[in-house]
């Protein structure tokens, strides 16, 4: 038999080989039929549809036009592309507004947002840019004038609210790295010892969780003095007249450096003193001393003394708070021959046989004890801020290899977290809401653009239990703007900010109505 005789595949073999083949091909613009424990479902791809999963995003959109705070940032970048080809500023912003709004942490995640049919042409957008088109547009932003541009930007979130008493938490937070990115050093790092990483040296009002500003250092810059120059430059542009009540930190904060520095600038602080051998020697005296304690709240109880440590120039205000733990320390004939108590803040002390949790504060305020001590129990809330931040937001992500566009994101992202705290405040003033809960609750449902009569409509379906609660506070949002709306024209477009930020922060400043400075021209 001759090789060209022999048969391979019979032909009707060979036609049903072909024949899937082209049926693969074509299940990509034709329906699938597969089968659930529902019955049979045909299913279709549309990828141009004017769709999205975002659906009560156009919401927000209207407060960030009405405020006037969108189409000012986007004019004020510093950013220059010539490039005929190149994506417009409005286009790489509002990318990075959907993206940093959407809960990415990566620039990969941009991809997930680029088929949206209904939110870029709310913005005013032509399109959302490709994850490589953002990298390379934020190289472009030149350093100085891009972090001068956001600082400017978040000043306009906070600097109305300044003419009320308000306290200036500063703190640190570590971000972990795992590549090589510039100032990715070894440092402090408690979650993870010996891993590289960037320290976020932070800034916020008290208790209102609305960032001031952050900077990004290396992973070894964790100390007061890196977070110094920051932080009186960004006192230098705030008036004097509207400084905080007083500057509040943790033990990292409480150094000579800093303190001398406050002190020189009559600003009043509050922060949490180190555990050293003298710390720990003042409170071993006071607790032998016969002396009563003061309660200060919440099982805590406290003692006043001034404090001169080695290096100080001058004695110090400081307060020793201690509050009984409810295990009864085992105290031995050994232990009570002990004439000299080994104490550890933050751990337990065994004093007549009672074992003590202890903190030491130092401060220049006048106030009681039982006030200094809550003044520093509300500044945990500071951890709740990063934990949202670097969990919820992007502060655990966005990583380039070089340092300047970290800078940028930290600070876009913390402008974008502002403007949407703001909003949600808007919705429910009695409470922050943080993203794991506003974004389910305020942002995310499917919607449905259609056009008629030369209108557009949005059919919005939201799967949240709480439905009914969400249409409440959206209407009570468009409630409030439609009322803005009617007297805009007697409004400027700083005093509309005002009015907004008046109430979405109307628990806060007690009902207080904001108001712009009167402005006088032609006076020296």
């Amino acid at each position: 038999m001759n090789s060209s005789e022999i048969i391979i595949h019979q032909n009707g073999e060979l036609q049903n080989a072909s024949k899937h083949e082209n049926e693969d091909i074509d299940f990509q613009n034709s329906s699938l039929s597969i089968e659930t424990f529902g019955g049979r479902v045909h299913v279709e791809w549309d990828p141009q549809a004017a769709v999205t999963p975002l659906g009560q995003f156009p919401f927000f959109i209207e407060f960030l036009k009405i405020s006037g705070l969108l189409s000012s940032w986007i004019e004020d970048c510093p950013l220059q592309l010539t490039s005929p080809n190149a994506p417009s500023k409005r286009d790489i912003l509002g990318t990075l507004l959907l993206s940093i709004l959407a809960g990415h942490t990566r620039y990969a995640h941009i991809t997930t947002i680029r088929c949206d049919g209904v939110n870029p042409g709310l913005l005013g957008m032509n399109n959302v840019i490709s994850e490589d088109s953002m990298r390379r547009s934020l190289l472009k932003i030149p350093e100085k004038e891009g972090i001068e541009w956001l600082q400017k930007y978040l000043k306009k979130c906070y600097e109305p609210l300044l003419s009320v008493p308000w306290i200036l938490d500063v703190d640190t937070t570590v971000k972990v790295l795992y590549g090589k990115q510039e100032g990715a050093v070894v440092g402090y790092n408690p979650k993870k010892p010996g891993r590289p990483a960037h320290i976020y040296h932070s800034f916020f009002i008290g208790n209102l969780r609305l960032a001031l500003d952050v900077d990004v250092q290396a992973g070894n810059q964790m100390s007061s003095s890196f977070t110094a120059s920051e932080l009186w430059s960004l006192l230098e542009r705030i008036p004097r007249n509207r400084w905080p009540k007083f500057l509040r930190g943790d033990c990292g904060f409480g150094t000579d450096g800093v303190m001398n520095a406050a002190e020189e600038k009559r600003l009043p602080y509050l922060f949490k003193l180190k555990r050293t051998a003298n710390v720990k020697r003042l409170i071993s005296e006071m607790t032998l001393s016969s002396q009563s304690w003061t309660t200060a709240g919440q099982g805590w109880e406290g003692r006043e003394e001034l404090l001169q440590l080695n290096g100080w120039k001058k004695c110090r205000r400081v307060i020793v708070l201690r509050k009984p733990l409810k295990k009864k320390a085992i105290v031995t004939p050994e232990q009570a021959q002990v004439k000299q108590l080994v104490l550890d803040l933050g751990m337990a002390c065994v004093d007549k046989k009672t074992e003590y949790d202890y903190a030491v504060l130092i401060t220049s305020l006048s106030d009681e004890i039982l006030t200094i001590a809550q003044h520093y129990r509300d500044r945990a809330d500071c951890e709740n801020v990063f934990d949202e931040l670097k969990n919820q937001w992007g502060w655990g992500g966005f990583v380039t290899q070089d340092l300047a566009r970290c800078q940028l994101l930290s600070r876009a992202v913390a402008l974008i977290y502002n403007w949407w705290n703001l909003y949600s405040r808007l919705a429910d003033p009695d409470k922050h809401l943080e993203a794991k809960t506003s974004r389910p609750l305020l942002l995310y449902a499917v919607a449905k653009q259609t056009t008629h009569a030369g209108q557009a409509h949005l059919k919005v379906t939201s799967t949240h239990g709480r439905i009914d609660k969400v249409k409440k506070l959206l209407g009570r949002i468009t409630s409030f703007f439609k009322s803005l709306k009617d007297n805009a024209e007697q409004l400027t477009e700083e005093e509309c900010w005002y009015c907004i930020l008046s109430k979405a922060l109307e628990k806060y400043l007690n009902g207080l109505v904001l108001k712009p400075p009167i402005l006088l021209s032609g006076m020296g």
